[in-house]
């Protein structure tokens, strides 16, 4: 008798009378409990904080790694090699710690010193810690990175490939210490790489169909919207696709003819604060 009050203290006035009396004793309890527990540990979700909703939740390229690294071994050995040389010109100007948004599989990474990488696909990341990058899952625009500031972000062939540009180019403005530098290797759409890719997007390639070339002023439009300031540009790659047999000397300046162009640019300085020394800081990775 005592029991069967008790059921009705709580539960004739939530349930209506005929499902009151089928549940079974059994069936109450487990239902009380449960009302309990939703009621004590409900906690409302929230995304991380300063993380971005993108376009795509997953990398198109995940199930296209190891195609895509295969490529620096086989077709793109020279090409790779006479990309890196280029960059390896500019090195001993940028303020350390590097970081580089859309890492990959860490080929570049790895060959220029790069301490720290970002990328979307889980594939890539596994492959960039396996060339000893320290090397996170997640999106450039993303706020990943809480605490000390970093010297330098590289992107890599990466811009083209982004869905937010803007919003990836102002993260890395504000993961930068004053006096840090930002670092584009683009294939531009005005030269002749460009168009041959542009071709290969029209044709549904697997890799192009997802990039968006720019011209060498679209890109710099894109640095000064962010807070950039270009300081230098580098060119190479002349020769033509499908006819590259010979190492290159990188030349200084822009060239419409070159397969690969970089784009070096520094955080605007807000006026009345100085510039410091970035080396010697570090970063804190919150991941995903």
């Amino acid at each position: 008798m005592k029991k069967k009050l008790y059921r009705a203290k709580y539960w004739k006035w939530i349930l209506p009378l005929p499902i009151y009396y089928l549940m079974s004793t059994v069936q109450m309890k487990s239902s009380l409990k449960r009302m309990r527990r939703l009621s004590t540990n409900y906690r409302t979700p929230r995304r991380i904080a300063g993380m971005k909703r993108n376009k795509r939740r997953s990398s198109p390229f995940n199930d296209l790694a190891p195609e895509y690294d295969a490529w620096f071994d086989n077709d793109g050995s020279l090409i790779f090699l006479i990309e890196v040389q280029a960059f390896k010109s500019l090195l001993p100007t940028l303020p350390k710690p590097w970081l580089e948004i859309g890492v990959g599989s860490g080929r570049f990474a790895q060959a220029l010193g790069i301490e720290i990488g970002v990328d979307p696909s889980i594939n890539f990341v596994k492959m960039a810690r396996q060339r000893g990058i320290n090397a996170v899952q997640g999106r450039g625009e993303q706020e990943l990175f809480d605490g000390e500031p970093v010297g330098t972000v590289f992107l890599i062939v990466t811009l083209c490939f982004l869905d937010s540009p803007l919003d990836v180019l102002k993260e890395a403005n504000r993961i930068l210490a004053p006096g840090g530098k930002i670092v584009l290797g683009l294939v531009l759409k005005e030269s002749p790489w460009g168009r041959f890719y542009q071709q290969k997007k029209d044709e549904g390639h697997r890799f192009y169909k997802y990039a968006t070339f720019y011209s060498r002023n679209e890109a710099v439009r894109l640095l000064v919207e962010t807070g950039f300031v270009t300081e230098k540009t580098i060119s190479t790659l002349f020769q033509k696709p499908a006819g590259v047999q010979n190492m290159e000397e990188p030349r200084e300046g822009y060239f419409p003819d070159a397969g690969f162009t970089i784009i070096v640019a520094g955080k605007k300085v807000p006026a009345g604060k100085d510039n410091h020394d970035c080396s010697g800081i570090g970063t804190e990775i919150t991941g995903i």
